[in-house]
């Protein structure tokens, strides 16, 4: 954290959801660790913790070990398009953190959030 002499009241920031939200998910992202976002954004490592705690409260932040699927509209995902004869569908998931996931369309529920699960907490 860098030194500021605080003079007359002390400073304090307010941060909106949103901007919380912006600033956990640059965690692992290209590596980045809590300290390594801390420092960038001029908090103490406590704070990203406290804010992750605070947004699962409000459902805002996904609990540890969870997976959330979200429905996708096909005509807009491309699905309806012809696929050349012998080929396998394939889906690509991005992260949070940045990482992607790209399987055939036929893994099951089960097995997906379990990779999912894994690869947001590595």
């Amino acid at each position: 954290m860098r030194h500021v002499e605080v003079l007359g009241r002390e400073r304090r920031r307010h941060w909106s959801d949103a901007e919380k939200i912006s600033v956990l998910g640059r965690v692992g992202v290209d590596g980045r660790t809590v300290a390594d976002v801390a420092r960038e954004a001029d908090l103490t490592r406590q704070h990203i913790y406290q804010w992750r705690q605070e947004l699962r409260r409000k459902g805002l932040w996904p609990v540890s070990g969870s997976a959330l699927f979200v429905q996708v509209d096909e005509d807009t995902a491309g699905l309806n398009q012809p696929l050349p004869p012998g080929s396998v569908p394939m889906i690509e998931i991005l992260l949070r953190n940045g990482r992607q996931i790209r399987c055939t369309e036929v893994i099951d529920d089960r097995s997906l959030a379990r990779l999912i699960r894994v690869l947001e907490t590595v």
